[in-house]
């Protein structure tokens, strides 16, 4: 279904910017459109579809009357919403509400860059949303991979106490991340979690979408956050067993929020969030980026360059 198509060059309007782009990671939440789970979202918009929600590149136009501290020539960074103000971010122009872009992280390629928008916010408003006190203890399940490993960081930044999974094989990642405390990944986690906190953690972030058997986890008046709706492959439907609050996570919640994703550059520039690429392909091996995507086992993000 993903296959290379020329399209008319887009150009900056007032108020926006345009983006040569340089990276484009490739996120589960593109699978999931290119899976048609998301179909009737796109009701009513002509085809093709570009996907792609992470971009990193440099300014190479500013539209009329545009008020921005971009200049042509910076290496910036943006969250891109396909059904949003612009198409996807598998694209080499995309043009966008100014306020929507950030400079990149000083010191931080253009792949690496890429990795941080999307993931970087899903993180900030799971932390957001669940509002812990420094000292809280979470649990961040699935913290192998690179949505995981934010939130381990960020946590531990927060002042948070962090328990995470892991397999063996990325037990020293995890703890590399900062986790406090690491219990063996899979089937009882929640068990095993309980057993280190007999009272129950204040929180749960379950990026590995293992599901309300995660809830045993948690200390009554606690939290739980889950990454897909219930609607979503994945997702789970269940309301915290009326003792714990469930946060859904929606990052297009955050679409726009320059004062949010500057935190995440400020974060990648001082060493506490450290963007992972698992792999570079040029853009036309979309496609095999998300076959490896899909299969798993990928401890970084997967990047397309253009």
């Amino acid at each position: 279904m993903l296959r290379v198509v020329d399209l008319p060059e887009p150009h900056a309007g007032p108020g926006e910017v345009r983006v040569r782009v340089r990276a484009a990671a490739v996120n589960p939440g593109d699978t999931l459109l290119r899976s048609g789970v998301h179909a009737r979202a796109f009701d009513g918009v002509p085809a093709p579809y570009v996907l792609g929600m992470d971009i990193a590149g440099v300014i190479d136009e500013i539209g009329p009357g545009t008020e921005t501290e971009l200049s042509p020539g910076e290496a910036v960074m943006a969250m891109v919403i396909p059904l949003g103000p612009a198409a996807g971010g598998y694209a080499e122009h995309v043009v966008l509400p100014a306020g929507w872009v950030v400079r990149a992280p000083a010191g931080v390629d253009h792949a690496a860059a890429a990795t941080l928008p999307m993931n970087g916010l899903t993180a900030r408003l799971a932390l957001d949303q669940l509002a812990l006190a420094p000292g809280s203890v979470l649990a961040v399940i699935g913290a192998a991979g690179i949505l995981g490993g934010y939130l381990v960081q960020m946590g531990r930044h927060a002042g948070l106490t962090v328990v995470a999974d892991a397999a063996p094989a990325d037990e020293a990642l995890v703890r590399l991340s900062g986790a406090t405390d690491v219990v063996a990944r899979g089937s009882g986690v929640a068990e095993r979690v309980r057993a280190r906190y007999p009272d129950g953690v204040d929180a749960v972030a379950d990026t590995a979408l293992a599901g309300p058997a995660l809830l045993a986890a948690v200390r009554d008046g606690g939290a739980y956050a889950r990454f897909r709706g219930a609607d979503e492959p994945g997702g789970h439907e269940f309301d915290g067993d009326g003792r714990i609050t469930v946060r859904t996570t929606f990052v297009p919640d955050y679409a726009g929020r320059t004062d949010k994703l500057d935190q995440i550059r400020r974060l990648a520039e001082s060493g506490v969030l450290t963007p992972r690429v698992a792999a570079t392909l040029p853009a036309a091996e979309a496609a095999d980026a998300h076959r490896r995507l899909e299969a798993g086992g990928l401890r970084g993000r997967l990047v397309l360059t253009f």
